[in-house]
């Protein structure tokens, strides 16, 4: 069998994230079915597939890639996915709400999330409730245009969630946490062989939180439950099969957030716990998913085949707030003097989604030129749908809430009437890729890929129809050149093609997203793959980015305009080990984002943003574990559509760059019982979360929670 079939089958069964298990050890060769970090403290990994489904090293690969590993996770307890982004250098995490969340890389939204490698596009755009960590062995994240492997997507990043795979001999671990606002957390992890010989196994993950938080009244419920089978049908074939529920139930929740500015143009000066919705405002989302795969080796060719089906459901009671437009002054801002300029818009909805998506491709070798090359080519079929109903009682919309004192969650739950339909869109997608790796010499290697892929829609948005049929051709070009025996040149060009469904104020679809990903840069490994570093020199453009242009109060709708922008800057980033007992991640991204007259765009997205993760584990004293965790983010604006009536100044909402620190400490009581105890914010820094729109919240205050967990 080729280095290429063993790698592309790299073990979930491995010890550490680059040695597979010994076939040898079991006296036979059996394939297996991916690479995992659990085990290890690397807080790197020696392979990733995600940017081309190649096994490759982050220096073969000729675009940008991040890992957080299980031990990053597990060190500062990285326990939601919003926490986790957190920390990925050039990756924006931003909480425009308390429940729905935008992520962005080189200036521009990432829509896109995979699992095991296959894309799982967000229902309605935004990712709506919080994302547990529990069933993901690590994340990988890569940075620039999807499009080789993802057909939907932006000339950003694409996200992809790796689940943990059952382990051939019996394996289990359990923690408890608590912490600040009554924070506590229960996780369970057991994976256990049910043959002698481990050729059929099982896993099974549970976890459970409830919490307050700094806001006022907010709350979150969440409990996270997997399970997988997997098995081998003699030494080529592996089938697994799994199931993953979750259930995110909030309260207090805000949909939309606080208003920022007074209507003259000035600030308003809010508690970071100010909360604006009451006690019954709730996100309630539900996220299933049923899955399975097939590997099979043949010769030095392997096949795999998945089928994901996804289920999201909503039933959501929420509580908008909105300015009205008083005379003489700009729409949707509270008087300075009197208060008075807030009014209430409560609304029931229940949506659901469900995708269904089969995935199938190989990869192999073949021989030319008296040269062995690498190949993969594939297809992917997704079929989605979504709906939404809506209801609203009309009484209770357009009520004054006095700032501040109509904050105080005593607003009553409306007599919501019955749901009416307001969205429905069918969308079908049909992909075909293909990649070679050609291998002319030994320090030079050429990659020539294509996505072709067919998108197709129907259906309705608030009565504005949501059909089309589109087709797209993108190609990817990258190479990889060696310089020394640590360092890499590397270049590669990807683009994206994305239909979208967001309508404007015209009451007609946005044209897709079409957008291109070019970089270049060096790439270092040392230590055998143990240490990584990369810089990289971007420009990203995209056409017809959906962005808020206000919300129809009507209708209850957001409505948008497509807006064009280019993005241009720098990348830094290192992984791996410093020195023995020394792990660390960490990057820098400094860029610029222009539109089509060279002004500044997307000014709510931070231009520089600094990360570092960083753990020690003295030599003389293996059982601690020391460690601290550093996030820094530019200055960020926002200027609202409109001005103000008596000045015709344009407002100008800003948030001034701020750094947050986290620290953490473990120690190993025994080989199977460890404390640890992480803070968060220590500096206690106060922001906004986010300034997509002109509303907002600040960012948890300093935090504590402490951790008690038992393996075996």
């Amino acid at each position: 069998m080729s280095p290429i079939a063993v790698l592309l089958a790299a073990t979930a069964l491995s010890p550490t994230p680059v040695v597979a298990e010994d076939p040898a050890q079991r006296g036979e060769e059996i394939v297996v079915t991916g690479l995992r970090t659990e085990g290890s403290d690397d807080y790197t990994v020696r392979a990733q597939s995600t940017a081309t489904r190649l096994p490759l090293s982050l220096r073969e690969t000729p675009q940008s890639v991040s890992v957080v590993t299980h031990a990053q996770i597990e060190d500062f307890q990285l326990n939601d996915i919003n926490a986790l982004l957190a920390t990925v250098p050039g990756v924006n995490v931003q909480a425009q709400e308390t429940d729905r969340f935008y992520y962005s890389a080189r200036g521009f939204d990432i829509q896109t999330f995979q699992i095991d490698g296959v894309g799982l596009p967000f229902p309605f755009g935004i990712q709506n409730g919080s994302i547990d960590t529990a069933m993901y062995d690590r994340i990988e994240v890569v940075r620039g245009a999807p499009g080789l492997l993802s057909s939907t997507g932006n000339p950003s990043a694409v996200i992809n969630f790796i689940r943990k795979r059952p382990t051939r001999d019996l394996a289990a671990s359990a923690s408890a946490q608590y912490g600040s606002f009554d924070s506590l957390r229960l996780d369970g992890d057991v994976s256990v062989p049910l043959t002698r010989s481990g050729s059929v196994r099982a896993r099974a993950v549970g976890s459970y939180l409830d919490t307050d938080s700094h806001l006022d009244r907010y709350g979150l419920t969440r409990w996270t439950g997997y399970g997988i089978v997997e098995a081998d049908l003699g030494p080529d074939t592996v089938v697994s099969a799994g199931y993953g529920h979750q259930n995110h139930k909030s309260r207090a929740a805000m949909w939309g957030a606080l208003p920022l500015y007074y209507s003259d143009g000035s600030r308003i000066d809010y508690a970071r716990s100010t909360n604006s919705a009451p006690d019954w405002s709730s996100y309630n989302v539900t996220d299933r998913q049923i899955f399975g795969d097939v590997t099979h080796r043949f010769g030095d060719w392997t096949a795999k085949l998945t089928v994901q089906r996804r289920a999201i459901d909503e039933d959501d009671r929420l509580f908008y707030v909105y300015g009205e437009q008083l005379p003489g002054e700009i729409n949707g801002a509270p008087d300075r003097a009197t208060g008075l300029g807030i009014v209430s818009y409560p609304g029931a909805f229940q949506s659901f989604a469900r995708n269904l998506t089969i995935d199938a491709n190989v990869s192999g070798t073949v021989s030319l030129f008296g040269r062995s090359h690498d190949v993969m080519f594939g297809a992917n079929r997704s079929a989605q749908r979504y709906t939404q109903d809506s209801a609203y009682d009309f009484s209770t919309i357009g009520i004054s809430l006095p700032l501040f004192s109509g904050f105080d969650g005593s607003f009553p739950e409306p007599n919501f009437p019955a749901f009416d339909r307001s969205l429905d869109t069918h969308l079908r997608r049909d992909t075909v890729y293909g990649l070679i790796r050609l291998n002319p010499v030994d320090a030079l290697k050429v990659m020539v890929g294509a996505n072709a892929t067919r998108a197709y829609s129907e259906g309705v948005s608030y009565t504005t129809p949501t059909n089309y049929d589109r087709a797209r051709f993108l190609p990817f070009v990258g190479a990889t050149y060696e310089l020394t025996g640590n360092i890499s040149a590397y270049a590669s060009f990807a683009t994206i093609f994305n239909p979208q469904t967001e309508t404007d104020v015209n009451r007609r679809l946005i044209d897709p997203v079409e957008g291109d990903n070019l970089e270049a840069g060096l790439k270092g490994e040392w230590l055998g793959g143990r240490l990584n570093a990369s810089v990289a020199l971007f420009q990203a453009r995209q056409k017809n980015t959906a962005e808020s242009a206000g919300f129809d109060s009507t209708i209850g709708q957001t409505l948008y305009r497509g807006v064009d922008a280019k993005s241009q800057g720098v990348e830094f980033e290192m992984s791996g080990e410093l020195a023995p007992g020394l792990q660390a991640t960490g990057g820098f991204t400094a860029m610029r984002i222009r539109g089509e007259n060279d002004e500044p765009v997307r000014t709510f997205v931070p231009r520089n943003t600094a990360r570092l993760n960083i753990v020690w584990s003295p030599t003389m004293l293996p059982d601690l574990k020391i460690g601290a965790s550093g996030q820094y983010q530019s200055r960020m604006y926002l200027e609202p559509d409109g001005v103000i009536a008596t000045t015709g100044r344009q407002v100008r909402i800003t948030q001034d760059g701020y750094a947050t620190v986290d620290l953490m400490a473990r120690y190993a009581l025994t080989p199977r019982v460890s404390l640890s105890a992480n803070v968060r914010n220590i500096n206690d820094a106060k922001a906004l979360s986010a300034i997509n729109y002109d509303q907002g919240f600040f960012i948890a205050p300093r935090t504590v929670l402490g951790t008690v967990r038992v393996s075996y």
